[in-house]
């Protein structure tokens, strides 16, 4: 029986709810590893602390530098009155100009023009107050624009966004799981989850045995995260994001390239920065900038040879892209795979690196 690849349906699976991870391991290098080898076909397990001889000497590591910011913010509706109503919840996606931010909202009431809300400040010194210039209903994807009176990111009033299926609110400890080893470039509203298991340790380990390591950066937000609502994946669009290349980067990547290295991607938008900025003969170049490049089955791969990568959520985007790298039997074989081997899944879960 054929099947259409371009079907949503194509890429759903049932996940027991226990096999979803709520909490990190540790050390962070624990974590189960699946080894996927394309040429054969065979699946192996092992741990993710194996990745150094996994990979050997002729691999060139990319990995997403983003910071996780604290973006969630959770306060009350301010009424015309200027009574408080309804609870709402902002999350900050991108800072378009000064004071001014792109984000979702949740609330009660509909999140048009002039919508104001506020959140508490921890310092009992300040409110951080949100008028909305630009309403839900005037996005195709549901996004607001809000104008506060002081910069969200200076008053401490945000949480670490965790992913909703956590079914949790952050604590103290997710402002450290939550963030790569290697986070330098504040921006993003979620993790690149893949890098979650790295430590120090397992870093130097790598690039003692002779594997280079190079830093993109793409500020995670919306076209990541955000569901395929559309039967025929293909009409589904990316909302685009910030990303940066540099060019001492594009020359490290490209003599790697050159030296017959593997360039592993640490991350599904890791692999998306690279295949942004590269050229269709496979040179990369330095890029600052934004993509919506929306990879699924027939995309033609132009730099990014290996993928290190999590168990990604059923009919999300990130689960075309890996049919696209990996071949999508191989990767339904996966799944069921980790389902039958019991492991854990999505941001804090187990991960894949697909050779």
């Amino acid at each position: 029986m054929s099947v259409n690849l371009f079907d949503l349906n194509s890429y759903d699976f049932e996940l027991p709810q226990e096999f979803i991870a709520t909490r990190p391991l540790s050390p962070r290098d624990h974590s189960r590893l699946m080894v996927v080898d394309r040429a054969s076909g065979k699946i192996t397990h092992k741990h993710f602390y194996n990745l150094p001889e996994i990979l050997g000497n002729q691999s060139h590591l990319v990995v997403n530098n983003t910071q996780v910011i604290r973006s969630r913010l959770l306060g009350r509706r301010v009424l015309p009155d200027g009574k408080v109503g309804g609870d709402i919840e902002f999350l900050l996606l991108e800072q378009k100009q000064p004071l001014v931010w792109e984000g979702i909202m949740r609330s009660t009431g509909k999140q048009t023009r002039g919508f104001k809300f506020e959140i508490a400040a921890n310092t009992g010194v300040e409110k951080l107050i949100g008028e909305l210039i630009s309403g839900s209903d005037e996005s195709p994807e549901g996004v607001v624009v809000a104008r506060f009176n002081v910069d969200p990111l200076t008053l401490d009033v945000g949480e670490m966004p965790l992913p909703p299926y956590l079914e949790r609110s952050a604590d103290r400890s997710d402002e450290k799981t939550y963030q790569t080893v290697y986070a330098s470039d504040p921006g993003s509203s979620a993790a690149p989850t893949a890098g979650l298991h790295f430590t120090t340790e397992l870093m130097s380990k790598i690039q003692a045995g002779g594997v280079g390591v190079s830093e993109v950066t793409l500020n995670v937000g919306l076209g990541t995260f955000r569901p395929v609502k559309v039967q025929d994946i293909r009409e589904h669009q990316i909302h685009s994001e910030l990303v940066r290349v540099s060019e001492a980067v594009a020359g490290e990547v490209n003599q790697a390239r050159l030296s017959g290295k593997k360039i592993v991607a640490v991350g599904t938008t890791s692999l998306r920065t690279l295949e942004s900025a590269a050229s269709e003969s496979g040179i990369l170049a330095p890029m600052n900038g934004r993509t919506s490049i929306y990879i699924y089955p027939g995309y033609k791969f132009k730099l990014v040879d290996q993928l290190i990568t999590n168990f990604h959520l059923p009919k999300s985007s990130l689960m075309m892209l890996v049919s696209a790298i990996g071949g999508y039997e191989l990767m339904r074989e996966a799944y069921r795979e980790a389902i039958r081997e019991k492991y854990r899944f999505f941001s804090y879960g187990d991960a894949m690196v697909i050779l």
